[in-house]
């Protein structure tokens, strides 16, 4: 099994997992080896599927002000985490590929390998709530029809996607691409980057 395909079919697994429930604030069950790559795939991927639905939570129009701002500082801590994750998985990829020479003219791709995996993970939220969309017993048929033709052309995309990883990490392995670490450097949720935060430091 590729790493692309170990990848879906874990992800596949946290979606449905966490639709068992269908709430943001469901407690993640990570049935795999803490801090393993399937550990970290699954955590990440159930972020995205909270992150996911509270977006959709904080787009009620007659949400409260108050608990909407709740959920943007949840969605923000989120999205740290998430980000802590990828960088993990990149980490993981960097030692797996640290005995490799790249070649004198190796590539430097424009993304890492886990945010590649990154975008993985929310293309299966999108294919897992499309799915839904089209075949709905309350919509019109042209609203199916729509979401169908959407959904065929994310599949294609999954595909595609899949295919760009797998030739990524071969490229790797084979010296083609050089990989290096590179840290996202989030700046609004540390105290001593983010001027709002450190300003408001300063005068107490």
């Amino acid at each position: 099994m590729s790493l692309t395909e170990k990848s879906w079919e874990i992800f596949n697994q946290s979606v449905n997992d966490y639709h068992i429930n269908d709430d943001v604030n469901s407690e993640e069950i990570n049935p795999f080896q803490a801090n393993s790559l399937e550990w970290i795939l699954y955590s990440k991927n159930w972020i995205d599927t909270v992150q996911w639905h509270l977006e959709d939570i904080i787009r009620e129009e007659d949400i409260d002000p108050s608990e909407a701002l709740k959920i943007k500082r949840r969605i923000d801590k989120l999205n740290q985490k998430r980000t802590d994750l990828v960088e993990q998985i990149d980490f993981w990829f960097y030692k797996s590929f640290e005995n490799i020479t790249p070649n004198t003219d190796a590539r430097i791709n424009s993304e890492t390998p886990a945010w590649c995996i990154d975008r993985f993970s929310i293309l299966s939220l999108k294919i897992y709530h499309m799915s839904i969309e089209a075949s709905r017993e309350d919509a019109s048929e042209e609203h199916k029809s729509q979401c169908t033709q959407k959904l065929n052309v994310l599949l294609e995309q999954k595909k595609d996607l899949s295919t760009a990883i797998d030739q990524l990490l071969s490229d790797i392995e084979n010296g083609k691409v050089k990989m290096k670490l590179y840290k996202q450097m989030k700046m609004y949720n540390d105290e001593s980057l983010n001027p709002i935060l450190y300003q408001k430091m300063q005068k107490k």
